[in-house]
């Protein structure tokens, strides 16, 4: 099986909700272990919310977002492509504090990624542009 999505939308955290109904195609037919796709949605839902609040962070609303998600065989794989600043993945996940020792309501998305991803990176691209891929193992 393989099937593949791709969505462009603004640096607007409201797009949020056309996001996840967008991501939706991608569990036809649906996966057989709910919590595996809930963890999927949870991935894209940070995944998504760190590039408007952090590399779009001082760049206009008009910027694009752009999304793709694949289903292959055995894993759901996620990209978003984002424009903004050089950001060290593996650097902040080690400076990030543990869960435990992070009471602020905000500053958790990464761990939670890393945690939840069977893979997860952030490359610069050939088009100057940054690419966070996640992939998910169902």
């Amino acid at each position: 099986m393989k099937n593949k999505i791709y969505l462009k939308v603004n640096t607007d955290i409201t797009a949020i909700l056309e996001v996840l109904s967008w991501f939706e195609q991608i569990n036809l037919p649906p996966i057989s272990h709910q919590e595996i796709w809930w963890k999927c949605q949870t991935l894209l839902i940070e995944g998504f919310t760190n590039i408007v609040e952090h590399a779009h962070k001082n760049l206009p609303r008009e910027t694009p977002i752009e999304l793709e998600a694949e289903r292959l065989d055995e894993c759901i794989e996620i990209r978003i492509w984002s424009l903004g600043q050089p950001f060290d993945l593996e650097r902040k996940l080690q400076e990030t504090a543990k869960f435990e020792e992070n009471d602020e309501e905000r500053g958790r998305g990464l761990k939670i990624m890393s945690a939840l991803a069977d893979k997860l990176s952030y490359e610069y691209m050939p088009d100057n542009r940054y690419c966070l891929l996640i992939s998910k193992y169902y």
